[in-house]
């Protein structure tokens, strides 16, 4: 079947939104656009494509077997087109790329990547995307960022997708300085303290689960949930809570005496670190140029202060 002619790049690019969102509502409001206009374009290109793309379940709209295998292509096509775009305007002569940061290197690494890119491709615009895991591995897979810097991703996530190590990154367990439980066994201070743990779908609440599973603790309830630097920060500057994030989220209030870091003698409570990007398809050269500079800053170890 050849394509039908009345297909446009918006209807691509309307339903690759909506697949990663879910929701009409979210990518209306992102793009501007009314639901309903958003909706009229999504029954355009089922209607032009002849088949169902979304099934509708409550409020979110869920992938049909067809929609799941058009994703798989209708991004591979946008990462083709976005690539023929670097290819006219490679990285001494202006262009952008689509950057999606973890947290955990969010504070000190990227930042000193990208005052390195800046220098060596000041023509290109380092477009950066924050988020939780998963939203950056959508948008990875959907062709919304060209690269992911964090953690590794799960192994159910990896496929289409290849990982290239960069450092560990270890578990800290941290509070505000000067915490009146400071010397006395952690075990103690996790029960009687009030507890934030990460996110429920965040890649290292796994193992700080098996972390209290192992010391008896798992029947203690979390007073907060959260990856956010500003307010897990908030919440120990005011408080005697405890906190379970990666050390690289924290690194520099710990050097800076603001946080303390508690004992956990955990080696499991630790991760890879590294670039993730899709497999197969066109290199834009500035993706290598971040890549080859990131791999050069770990490398280097100026960037741990």
């Amino acid at each position: 079947m050849i394509m039908h002619p009345a297909i446009k790049l918006r209807h691509i690019r309307a339903f690759l939104d909506i697949a990663a969102a879910g929701t009409l509502t979210a990518v209306a409001r992102a793009q501007g656009i009314t639901q309903p206009a958003l909706s009229r374009t999504l029954a355009e290109l089922e209607d032009l494509l002849g088949t169902t793309l979304f099934l509708r379940e409550k409020r979110r709209l869920i992938l049909t077997e067809n929609g799941v295998l058009f994703r798989q292509h209708a991004a591979s096509a946008v990462q083709m087109l976005h690539a023929g775009v670097e290819a006219l305007h490679p990285s001494g002569h202006g262009g952008r790329l689509r950057v999606g940061v973890l947290p955990t290197a969010a504070t000190r690494l990227f930042p000193r990547v990208a005052l390195r890119f800046r220098e060596a491709a000041p023509k290109v615009t380092l477009a950066v995307e924050t988020g939780p895991h998963s939203h950056l591995v959508r948008l990875l897979r959907d062709g919304g960022i060209d690269l992911m810097i964090g953690r590794m991703p799960a192994a159910n996530d990896m496929a289409g997708l290849r990982f290239e190590h960069l450092y560990e990154d270890r578990i800290a367990l941290v509070s505000a300085a000067g915490h009146p439980m400071r010397g006395r066994p952690v075990e103690e201070a996790l029960a009687e303290c009030p507890l934030i743990l990460p996110p429920a779908d965040a890649l290292i609440r796994r193992a700080v689960d098996e972390y209290l599973l192992a010391r008896n603790l798992t029947s203690l309830q979390p007073a907060f949930e959260t990856a956010a630097l500003a307010v897990g920060r908030g919440i120990l500057a005011g408080s005697d809570a405890l906190w379970f994030i990666s050390r690289g989220v924290v690194e520099d209030e710990l050097d800076r005496g603001e946080l303390a870091q508690w004992s956990t003698d955990a080696g499991f409570l630790s991760g890879a670190v590294g670039l993730t990007r899709r497999q197969g398809g066109p290199v834009p050269p500035s993706l290598d140029l971040l890549a080859r500079l990131t791999h050069e800053t770990v490398a280097s170890g100026d960037w741990r202060g």
